[in-house]
C-alpha cells in the first residue's frame, strides 16, 4: 500500500490557498478514481481504494500545516507502511508556477509541513512538488501562499490537477519517473491551441511594393516562354542600337556637307 498525503490547511477560509494544493490534489485523484468516501483518520480525512490496481491511502492531515506530520506518523504506524511508500504532495515556492518536480529525500527548503513530517517518519519519503512562484522576497512569503491564487493563476492550475489525476496510477506504482514524464504529456496535450508555436507565414515577394507582383508560391513560367520573352528583349536592344547609328551616321553627314 502507498500513503500518498496531500498538505493544506483545514477548513473553508484556506481551501484557496497556495499552500492547499496539495489537497487539492488530492480531492482530485479521489474523485477521478472514485475512491471511498471521505473518513476521519488519523488526525485527518483519508479516503482509500485502488489505482490502477494498486491499493493506496490517501491523507489530508486537519492538524495545520505545521503539525502535519503527527497525522502521518499516526497513519505509518498503525498500517505499517514503510518511509519510502509515503508520497507527499506540496506547494513549492522555488518552483515557477505550473511546474512540477518529484525527489526523494532531500532538504525541506522551510517548508514547515515537510519538516514536521520529517520529524516524525524519517526524511526519505517522496515529494511531488508542484511550484506555486515566488514572491520576490522572503518577508512575503507567508501571505503569498496563505492567499488565493490569483485569476492567471487558473490557466495552469486545473490543467495541473487533472494531469496528476490522471498519473496518479504511476505514483501508486512507485514509478515516480513515469509519473513525471505522463504529467508533462498530459500538459503539453492539453496545452491551450494559441500558445502553441505556430509556423510563421512565408512573406509574399510583392507585398513590400504593394505591387501585383508574383509571390514565393506561384508556379514558374514555362521554359518556353521565358526564352520567347528574352529573344524579344534582345531584338528590341538590337533594334535600337541600329537606330541611334542611323542617326549618328546622318549627323556626320550634314556637318560634312556644311563644311
Amino acid at each position: 500500500m502507498k500513503l500518498i498525503v496531500g498538505l493544506g490547511n483545514p477548513g473553508e477560509k484556506y481551501a484557496g490557498h497556495r499552500h492547499n494544493v496539495g489537497f487539492m490534489a488530492l480531492e482530485r485523484i479521489a474523485q477521478r478514481h472514485r475512491l471511498g468516501a471521505w473518513r476521519k483518520r488519523f488526525q485527518g480525512l483519508a479516503a482509500e481504494g485502488q489505482i490502477d490496481g494498486a491499493r493506496v491511502m490517501l491523507l489530508m492531515p486537519q492538524t495545520f500545516m505545521n503539525e502535519s506530520g503527527q497525522a502521518v506518523g499516526e497513519a505509518q504506524r498503525y498500517l505499517k507502511i514503510p518511509e519510502g511508500d509515503i508520497i507527499v504532495i506540496h506547494d513549492e515556492i522555488d518552483l515557477a508556477p505550473g511546474k512540477l518536480k518529484v525527489k526523494v529525500g532531500g532538504g525541506n527548503a522551510g517548508h514547515n509541513g515537510l519538516r514536521s513530517i520529517s520529524a516524525h517518519v524519517g526524511n526519505d519519503y517522496m515529494r511531488v512538488r508542484i511550484g506555486v512562484g515566488h514572491p520576490g522576497t522572503k518577508d512575503a512569503v507567508i501571505g503569498y501562499v496563505l492567499h488565493d491564487f490569483s485569476k492567471a493563476d487558473q490557466d495552469w492550475l486545473a490543467p495541473m490537477l487533472d494531469a496528476i489525476a490522471d498519473a496518479a496510477g504511476r505514483l501508486a506504482a512507485g514509478d515516480d519517473a513515469r509519473f513525471q514524464t505522463d504529467v508533462a504529456r498530459h500538459l503539453q496535450r492539453d496545452a491551450p491551441e494559441a500558445k502553441r508555436e505556430a509556423k510563421p507565414e512565408r512573406p509574399r515577394s510583392g507585398a513590400a511594393a504593394g505591387g501585383d507582383q508574383p509571390t514565393d508560391d506561384a508556379p514558374p513560367a514555362p521554359k518556353a516562354a521565358v526564352a520567347s520573352k528574352s529573344l524579344k528583349a534582345a531584338n528590341t536592344r538590337e533594334a535600337h542600337r541600329q537606330s541611334a547609328l542611323a542617326e549618328n551616321l546622318k549627323r556626320w553627314m550634314r556637318k560634312k556637307m556644311g563644311e
